[in-house]
Parts: C-alpha cells; sequence; structure tokens
C-alpha cells in the first residue's frame, strides 16, 4: 500500500513539530494560534476550549484546538504554569504574498524556567532555571532568572545540591541525559546532551558573551563544575529556546557557603519563612514585606532566604535602617518616589530581548527619574546607603534621552502609533503633518483649482476604484483645462484626476505605512542607545532595591516595637522578652504576647531542656528564638528587648512531625532522619531547636533517644546551642550530671482543676504533662477523661519519684552507656535474657529467624 497522503498545511505541521517533540507546539494559521493532535487534546483540557477535527487529506482526519492570536497572552501562562515547554510557531512572511504554503517557523520556545511573560511570572519571586552538572558525588550548579538577569553560580556535593534547589526553588532544571539527578524535586526538568555540558565549551561560551578573557574578574575562574554548568544554560538558551539576546545577563556570581547561614528544607518549612502548610496561614515574609517595587521584594524573599554571617555587612544594613527611623520624613519622601517606580530588572531584560513596549519604555523613563530624585534626597542628608552599598551611576542623559523622544502618553503597542515625539525626525514629522492635515490640503487645493478654472461648484471627492478625484458638473465641463485626465462620466457630471492630485494620493495613502515604518525604525534605535548603559541603570536598580527592602525593614520596626540586635565575637545567644513575630500579629485585639528571654552560650548554658503541657507554647518558643537570630542576621530589627548574638552559622529545626507514606516511611522515620542530618552537620556556631525527639515510638524508646541526643549534643566537642523541648520528665534528671545543660518549664497555673497557661519560661524543670487537662480542653467526652484520671492515679502509684530518680540515676551514671533494656520493663528484661544466652556465632539462617520469631512472641507479636 502507498502512504497515506496528507494535507501541504499538515506536512509542514509535522515537520516542525518533529523537531521539537517535548513541547506544545502553537501553530499560526492566520489569525489563529492552532494545536494539533495530542497537543489538541491537552490544550483543549488545560484552556477549556472546543476540542474539533480537521481534515488531513486521505490521512483522514487530525485533532484541533484553537485561540485567537491576539489571545496569546492570556493561553500562553496556563500552558507554561501546567509544566509545558510551548513552541510558537509563527508565519515568517506575508500571506498575500506568499507563493503556496506560507513559510512557517518556531520563533521562541517557552518553558518553566525560560520566560519574560509578565503573567507567568510571579512578580515578587524570581524564576530561576537551574543547570546541574555531575561528576562523580560533586556538583556544578548554575541558576539563571533570564527575566531580571541574574546568574548565579556554585559547587558541592549532593547535600549542597539540595539545599540550593530548596532555597531557590527553581521551576525548572535542566541536565545531562546520562545524570539523572538523585532524588525527586518539584521543578520541571529537561535533559541534555553531553555536548552541552563540556568545560572547554562552557568556558568560551561565558567568555564570548561577558566579553572577557577569563572570568578570574568574576571570582569563578577555578569553579570547573559550576562553569560547565553555566555554559550549558547558554546551550539551552540559545541552541533550544531560541533566546539569543542576552546582554541584560551582565554579571555572574559566586554563591558561597562562607557568605550564608545554612538552613535545611526542613527548617525552611518549620519555620514557615517563606510558605505555611495552611494557606491562611501567615509567613515571616508576609511580616516582613513592606516593599514597593518587585525587585525589593526579590530581594527581600532571597534574604530571608540566605542570612548573612558577616557581621560588618549586616551592621551596615543596620545603619540604614537606623537611619530611616531617625528620620520618618526622608523615609516618607523615598517611599512615595518608590511607589512610582516599575520592576525594572525585568522591563531591563525586555529591552536587551527587543520585547519592550513603547509603554514600557515610559514606565522605564518614568522609574529612572525616582532614582534621580532619591539620589538627590540621600545626597542632601548624607545617608549611608551611598557609602555602604555603593554611589548612584549618572543616568541623566539616558533620562533626558527618553524625554526627548518619548511622547507622554504612549501606546501599549508599537502599531499604534504616536510614539515619538515632534522634532526628531524632520521626515516623520512631514508625514505626520501629510496624514493630519490631508483634508486642509484638499480644501485648499479645490479653492486654488476652482479660482483658476472659474469653476464654482467644483469639489474632491475619493473611492476605492481610482482613489481621488475632481467632480465637475457637466454645466462646467468646458471650462475644464487640457491637462486634466478624464476617469469617469456620470449622467449629470465628469470626474478627473491630475498630476498634483496624483501625486498627493501616492503621498496621503503611503504616509501612513511610512510612519509606522520610520517610527519602528526610531523606536529600535532609541532602544539600542538606551541599552548600551544597560549595565549602569542595573546598578543604581541594585542600589533602590536594597533601598526598598530596608526601608522595609525600618517600617516593620517602627509598627511593631523592633529593637536593634548587637553582635559580638563570641558565641551567645542572649535574647531579653522575645517575641514571636508572626504570632504576636495574630493575636486578639487588646491581648498582648507573653514575651520571653533565651540566654545560651558554649561554655555554661548550652542546651536548655524544656519541658511543660501541650498548647502551653514550647515550639512557638524554640520558633521565635531561630526568627530573632535569623532577622538579626538579614539585617533587620527584632521583636525583643535586647538582642545581643554572636553569629549563627547553621539553624536546624525539628518540630513537628509528618507522616512521609509515599514513600513508606512512618512518622519516626522522618523524625530520626532529620535529626540524623542534623546531627552530621553541626558545627560550634549552630543553633538547633528539637522540639519532642521521640514522640513518634513507644515511651521507653522515645526517652532513650530522646537522652541519647541530648547526651550526644552535650558531649560533642563542638557544644551546639540547643533548645530541647520535651514531654519526657525524665530528661530533667540530666542536668545533675552535665554541666551544661539547664531545666525550664513553661509554666502554668492550676485554680480549682482546671490549668490556666501563663506562657512564660522560668527555671527548673516540670513535673507533670497536664495531658488530660489538655484532653478536657479540646472538648472530649467527660466519661473518657474521667476514666483517664483514674489511670493515671493507679499508674503514679506504681511508680514513685523514688523510682523514677532510682531509674535515671543509672542513666547518667558516665560510665554506663544508655540502653533502653536498664528502663524499668519485665519483657525487656527477659529479652535481654534471652539474647544474652544465646550463641549467634552458632546459629544456622534457619535457626536464627526461628529464633527472631520466638523473641517476637514474647513481646505479643
Amino acid at each position: 500500500m502507498g502512504k497515506t497522503k496528507e494535507t501541504p498545511l499538515m506536512k509542514q505541521y509535522n515537520s516542525i513539530k518533529a523537531r521539537y517533540p517535548d513541547a506544545m507546539l502553537l501553530f499560526r494559521v492566520g489569525d489563529f494560534y492552532e494545536t494539533f493532535g495530542e497537543d489538541a487534546v491537552k490544550a483543549s483540557k488545560i484552556l477549556g476550549i472546543v476540542l474539533t477535527k480537521r481534515a488531513n487529506g486521505q490521512a483522514s482526519h487530525i485533532e484541533l484546538a484553537g485561540f485567537p492570536h491576539h489571545s496569546l497572552d492570556v493561553y500562553l501562562p496556563k500552558l507554561v504554569r501546567s509544566g509545558l515547554r510551548v513552541a510558537i510557531c509563527d508565519q515568517l512572511e506575508d500571506p498575500a504574498l506568499a507563493k503556496g504554503i506560507v513559510k512557517r517557523g518556531v520563533t521562541e520556545l517557552v518553558t518553566p524556567g525560560v520566560t519574560f511573560n509578565d503573567k507567568v511570572l510571579e512578580a515578587k519571586s524570581n524564576n530561576f532555571l537551574l543547570s546541574v552538572h555531575q561528576e562523580k558525588n560533586l556538583y556544578g550548579m548554575a541558576l539563571l532568572d533570564i527575566s531580571t538577569g541574574e546568574f548565579l553560580v556554585s559547587e558541592g556535593d549532593e547535600l549542597k545540591l539540595r539545599h540550593l534547589i530548596d532555597n531557590f526553588k527553581p521551576t525548572e532544571i535542566i541536565h545531562q541525559r546520562r545524570h539523572p539527578l538523585p532524588f525527586t524535586h518539584q521543578a520541571y526538568s529537561f535533559q541534555l546532551e553531553d555536548w552541552a555540558y563540556q568545560y572547554d565549551y562552557s568556558y568560551d561560551k561565558l567568555t564570548s558573551h561577558f566579553k572577557t578573557k577569563s572570568l578570574k574578574g568574576f571570582g569563578i575562574d577555578q569553579m570547573k563544575l559550576a562553569i560547565t554548568a553555566a555554559g550549558a544554560i547558554f546551550a539551552y538558551l540559545v541552541e533550544d529556546t531560541h533566546h539569543t539576546l542576552l546582554d541584560h545577563i551582565s554579571n555572574i556570581q559566586r554563591l558561597s557557603q562562607e557568605t550564608f547561614v545554612w538552613m535545611d528544607d526542613f527548617t525552611i518549612k518549620n519555620l514557615e519563612l517563606i510558605h505555611t502548610k495552611e494557606s491562611q496561614s501567615v509567613t515571616l515574609l508576609k511580616i516582613l514585606d513592606k516593599t514597593h517595587t518587585n525587585m525589593g521584594g526579590r530581594m527581600l524573599r532571597r534574604w530571608v532566604l540566605t542570612p548573612l554571617k558577616d557581621i560588618p555587612v549586616i551592621k551596615r544594613r543596620l545603619e540604614v535602617v537606623d537611619f530611616f527611623l531617625k528620620f520618618p520624613e526622608i523615609s516618607y519622601e523615598i517611599s512615595e518616589k518608590l511607589k512610582g517606580t516599575s520592576d525594572v530588572e525585568r522591563l531591563l531584560g525586555k529591552l536587551a530581548g527587543e520585547r519592550i513596549s513603547p509603554k514600557e519604555l515610559g514606565y522605564l523613563k518614568d522609574s529612572l527619574i525616582h532614582y534621580i530624585t532619591i539620589e538627590k534626597i540621600l545626597k542632601e542628608k548624607n545617608h549611608p546607603t551611598l557609602s555602604n552599598f555603593g554611589e548612584f551611576k549618572n543616568l541623566k542623559e539616558v533620562v533626558l534621552l527618553l524625554q526627548r523622544h518619548l511622547n507622554e502618553d504612549l501606546p501599549v503597542a508599537l502599531s499604534k502609533g504616536n510614539v515619538i515625539k515632534q522634532g526628531i525626525s524632520e521626515e516623520l514629522d512631514q508625514l505626520r503633518n501629510l496624514k493630519n492635515h490631508g483634508k486642509e490640503y484638499l480644501d485648499n487645493l479645490c479653492i486654488r483649482e476652482s479660482e483658476k478654472t472659474g469653476i464654482p461648484s467644483l469639489k474632491i471627492d475619493f473611492n476605492n476604484v481610482f482613489g481621488y478625484y475632481l467632480e465637475v458638473r457637466n454645466t462646467h465641463k468646458d471650462k475644464v483645462p487640457s491637462d486634466w485626465i478624464r476617469k469617469q462620466t456620470l449622467v449629470n457630471a465628469e470626474r478627473y484626476i491630475t498630476e498634483e492630485l496624483k501625486e498627493y494620493e501616492i503621498q496621503i495613502l503611503g504616509a501612513e505605512e511610512k510612519i509606522g515604518i520610520l517610527e519602528s525604525e526610531l523606536f529600535k534605535s532609541l532602544c539600542l542607545k538606551i541599552k548600551n548603559n544597560l549595565a549602569d541603570i542595573q546598578h543604581n536598580t541594585s542600589i533602590i532595591a536594597t533601598i526598598d527592602t530596608l526601608l522595609s525593614f525600618a517600617k516593620t520596626a517602627q509598627e511593631n516595637s523592633y529593637t536593634q540586635p548587637k553582635f559580638t565575637d563570641s558565641k551567645i545567644i542572649d535574647i531579653t522578652d522575645g517575641r514571636h513575630p508572626v504570632i504576636e500579629k495574630q493575636l486578639p485585639l487588646g491581648e498582648s504576647y507573653v514575651a520571653n528571654s533565651i540566654y545560651l552560650d558554649d561554655e555554661k548554658q548550652q542546651i536548655l531542656m524544656i519541658t511543660g503541657p501541650n498548647m502551653v507554647g514550647k515550639s512557638a518558643l524554640l520558633r521565635q528564638t531561630a526568627l530573632i537570630v535569623l532577622m538579626a542576621q538579614i539585617g533587620c530589627y527584632v521583636p525583643a528587648k535586647n538582642a545581643t548574638l554572636g553569629i549563627v552559622d547553621k539553624i536546624f529545626t525539628r518540630v513537628g512531625a509528618s507522616d512521609n507514606l509515599s514513600k513508606g516511611e512512618s512518622t519516626f522515620m522522618v523524625e530520626m532522619n532529620e535529626t540524623a542530618s542534623i546531627l552530621n552537620n553541626i558545627s560550634d556556631r549552630s543553633l538547633l531547636l528539637l522540639d519532642e525527639i521521640g514522640r513518634g515510638t513507644s515511651t521507653y524508646d522515645g526517652v532513650s533517644i530522646a537522652w541519647a541526643i541530648a547526651e550526644y549534643l552535650h558531649e560533642h566537642p563542638t557544644h551546639p546551642k540547643t533548645l530541647f523541648a520535651t514531654h519526657y520528665h525524665e530528661l530533667n534528671e540530666m542536668t545533675t550530671s552535665f554541666a551544661r545543660i539547664k531545666n525550664f518549664n513553661v509554666s502554668i497555673k492550676e485554680l480549682d482543676g482546671t490549668i490556666v497557661f501563663l506562657r512564660k519560661l522560668v527555671p527548673g524543670g516540670s513535673e507533670h504533662s497536664f495531658g488530660i487537662h489538655v484532653a478536657k480542653l479540646a472538648g472530649m467526652p467527660e466519661i473518657l477523661t474521667r476514666r483517664a484520671e483514674q489511670i493515671l492515679k493507679t499508674l503514679e502509684k506504681n511508680s514513685s519519684k523514688e523510682e523514677l530518680k532510682e531509674r535515671t540515676k543509672v542513666l547518667t551514671d558516665k560510665n554506663i552507656q544508655l540502653s533502653f533494656f536498664q528502663l524499668d520493663d519485665p519483657v525487656l528484661e527477659n529479652i535481654r535474657k534471652e539474647i544474652l544466652k544465646t550463641d549467634i556465632n552458632a546459629l544456622t539462617p534457619i535457626e536464627a529467624l526461628i529464633k527472631l520469631n520466638h523473641i517476637k512472641k514474647m513481646i505479643g507479636g
């Protein structure tokens, strides 16, 4: 059988689609973007558009779904947000001039990590593309936000890669086909061939792009893995996604672990810095974010995720915040200017990519005017920003250029016209005058010809057949000059044309088209001149974003009565009357937050063992300590009466518990995984928050594990500062044998058999958990809580305080290792005896299984 014939259009479509098999192809046909086959089925579901069929010659029918081309900005974001790569295939020639099938080609490939579309991007979040290059157990990493030009590189092991993904949340990850990532992640991923990940190729790509002979000036010259990953991004942008205009990527920065505080994914989630588990909950970012610009919002988000370890830089930020608080009138003036400032970073991305509209260029002009005003305000008061974060570049000539060329009321689309001011181009002015004053010219021509010929009723009109004409009634046709050309005879009149009228017709009919072409050329020329100043504009924009962020800190501090933290070279955390920055904002009107003081150091008070009933606020106390430290180290004032801190280099939390059933991991397994990660990465400046360690297993196991962890941290040579919240009251005994463990409890008050949560941290351990009281507060049936009280009394009789002390005395003997067999349980004691009398070396595999089954039966399994 012969091959079934397709229509020419579908043949062209299939040829282009074959080159982009992983992308949804939007195929321009007339005024519509069409999708076919499986793409059409997907598009109809995602976009909610009608799915139909199209005839395809002898190849039968094919599914079809489309939308008007002018609706691309409406539908494209929905496709990209659903995780699709979208290839936009446009008509490359005028259909009216085409011979045969219209020439078409892909003009842009939009992916989740490569887009300039404002409706796809989040205003105050970066949209990072991550490139990963692997060699053995090490990784090179490169992050690019093509919409802003931010380009960051790093190197490290798998833990560093996980950390980078957790912090920067890339929307797309590219990597070598033969090196899949070693763990699952939320981002869309795409595999590149090996040729894109070659060091020499990447080095040449980067030096060529930055127009340098080496990469030493960027401080990354020795980072071979990172350079390889970064070069692969350029291969992806140019070869795969057809983005070649990348001048706004003017710098590449090294992400150094030595610069920022280490926080793993558990910590970022547990502290609810950026996201919360509950949709209605409030994050730290939301409390701090009073920025007026999108650039400031993105910078603040980055700072929250990357607290500093460099005291001088932190102090420079605090100095600026202090200035804004001391001079509120300056803060107000600058705030007003920032409110009128657009997202310059992303406007520059569009400028470099030749995607900027006239209206957006107008926004850029207005923003740069605000920059100059802000700089003037700061200079008048000798603001510390100017010395702390760099001098502004002079952009007055750029602003004058824009003011001189652009009209005030600019259109969204260049095709709408009226973009370039009068006086810039003599030719453009003449064409506009011709277009705008055409009627006046024709009226003058008519009067002139009427006077010259003596024809009183002469008139000029227009039709689509032969354009402009002079109409003469029959009674005056003998007065018509010989050089007039007759074009049409009517019953009562005749119509003529003249050389002058024909010339004018050519001029006026071509004027609009010429205006469009000339204005487009002038606009592109203006954009090119502005683009030559791109690096200076980016420099000033970075300063403006810093000002916006620090001004946001000042507003938050003023509104919430925050204080300036003090830093020392010591390893202490000394917080007086600290408050939780998020919870205090959620309290009912009139209710004040109960402040608490925390002191930790590495010599006398390394571990605080905090007890108290559930719901009393132990977890909030742990979190608020970490949040105060974090806020201080991003350069923000803190919710406390006083805070004196030594730099913290790592923050770890084990707060809350949740199953990971999709991986077959129980609550306890998740808890142990997270705790193991903490214990394997602690340092002498780490801050650990451990909440209810061991609660995911049996009581004896839980006490044993919690005790062993506290003991391990105490004896560890780094002496990491630790807040250890627990409901295991046995752990209070540790303070008698471990010098740097101190007991505290969150106090409560008993009144007539009920409890009142005072939420105040006081020295000493708590002897009761008050779990039954909490159950009553939660609304448990009364018959149930009464029965629980009866059982509790019975248990307390059989386990006196003396027995408890005797039991824990064994644990505090430093010559004896912790073992759950030493706990008072006859079943466990019998198991211990059974194991000890067994000769493991003499057992066959079958006998070992039988013995294990016997032990299992001893515990009722």
